[in-house]
């Protein structure tokens, strides 16, 4: 395993540590700094519209300089965002710190894949990726429970100043270790009509030849797959907390646990769809759509029983993030590694996450029960699976017609 990988592994862990670790420390936050409950979750959802923003702008920003100076930059932005946030004299301050850290993310992630996938064999991209997003994958499972812990024993600005101090070792790691010719991307057989890639494989520099990769119908349909895959699995997880109190007869205290037991699932989806798509992604990603609208099924109709709820929820993690290596891999290649669109991919799930859990919550309010996001959440997902499926179809067809010879 490329040491590079290991770096930018390490700078997801950080980045997803910031993102979560939030939610355990709100109470702290908001008493310390003399705000409502309602402000202080501001600290939240303005760090998830500022990942959105960020993706596409910074990204744009950055289309013609070397990809390792833009990581370098995005992590140094980030230290700058969590070391604001750690010292923060008031709400303020406190809320720019989140937000200037949140504008990294998504080009992150956009970008990082790009290297990522760049330093390994072609036939193991997709793992590539899925090393780097173990971190948020891992953060994702401690990053409450970190931030609880760290919150309690030493105060809520210990943890920022913890989160900065992993992003200086990143920030160090990526310096030394990512090389710099990392991120020229091979492109897709057929690809380079539809998206004006550069000579020689390397990747489009130029903003408008950057805009040139959503000319593809591929990156469209992956964009909408990834924001319906995305918006299926976090509308049912926005209201798990209720299901697993209201339904499944957990105390709320039993939540924490729950929670990383779905964290592990998500570590152990990433890796093992990273692998999947590597043999045969098209179909690794159908197989792993169709598995997650299966599960939140199955949750929906087993949720009053605990051990079921216990295993669905586990498996919820492995199928809702099995995908994610291999929906970065398609869409990096039909845009020819293309920054923006790798970019534009991590905003599509956030938009996802907004309106998933935006249904979620309308069905909840129309008296449906606590199961019913687990039920739109399937929904939404099988409208994923047949997306998915046109655009495979369509691939397929088109690579048919590349190999037949012209009279």
């Amino acid at each position: 395993m490329p040491s590079g990988l290991i770096a930018l592994a390490l700078g997801g862990f950080g980045i997803g540590l910031t993102e979560f670790l939030i939610a355990g420390l709100l109470p702290q936050v908001a008493s310390s700094l003399a705000v409502s409950e309602a402000a202080a979750g501001w600290l939240i959802s303005g760090y998830a519209l500022s990942v959105a923003v960020g993706a596409i702008a910074l990204t744009a920003a950055t289309t013609r300089l070397p990809r390792k100076h833009i990581l370098v930059g995005l992590v140094a932005l980030f230290v700058i965002g969590n070391l604001l946030s750690a010292v923060a004299p008031n709400y303020q301050v406190m809320l720019l710190g989140r937000i200037v850290a949140a504008l990294c993310h998504g080009s992150f992630f956009g970008i990082g894949s790009l290297v990522a996938r760049s330093l390994v064999a072609p036939e193991k991209k997709s793992q590539a990726v899925a090393v780097m997003f173990a971190g948020l994958t891992v953060a994702n499972v401690l990053g409450v429970p970190f931030g609880a812990l760290v919150g309690e024993r030493w105060g809520w600005r210990a943890a920022f100043w913890a989160v900065t101090a992993i992003g200086v070792v990143a920030l160090a790691g990526i310096a030394a270790l990512v090389p710099s010719w990392a991120g020229r991307v091979q492109p897709v057989a057929g690809t380079e009509r539809a998206t004006g890639a550069g000579a020689e494989g390397m990747p489009p520099s130029g903003l408008a030849r950057q805009f040139r990769a959503f000319r593809s119908w591929q990156v469209w349909l992956t964009l909408v797959a990834t924001a319906l895959s995305y918006g299926g699995m976090f509308g049912a997880f926005s209201y798990i907390a209720y299901t697993f109190t209201e339904v499944s007869g957990f105390a709320p205290a039993d939540v924490a646990w729950l929670l990383m037991v779905y964290g592990v699932g998500l570590v152990i989806g990433n890796l093992v769809g990273g692998r999947a798509a590597d043999r045969d992604r098209d179909r690794a990603l159908v197989i792993a759509l169709l598995g997650l609208a299966l599960t939140l099924a199955l949750f929906g109709l087993l949720a009053e029983s605990a051990t079921a709820s216990v295993v669905l929820v586990f498996l919820m993690g492995v199928t809702g993030f099995a995908g994610v290596p291999g929906m970065i891999t398609r869409v990096t290649d039909f845009a020819h590694g293309a920054a923006l669109a790798a970019s534009a991919n991590v905003s599509a799930s956030n938009v996802g996450n907004a309106f998933g859990a935006w249904l979620g919550g309308l069905a909840i309010s129309a008296g449906l029960g606590y199961t019913a996001p687990l039920y739109v959440g399937a929904g939404i997902v099988l409208i994923s699976v047949a997306v998915m499926a046109v655009a495979a179809q369509r691939a397929r067809s088109d690579r048919a017609a590349d190999r037949v010879p012209a009279r």
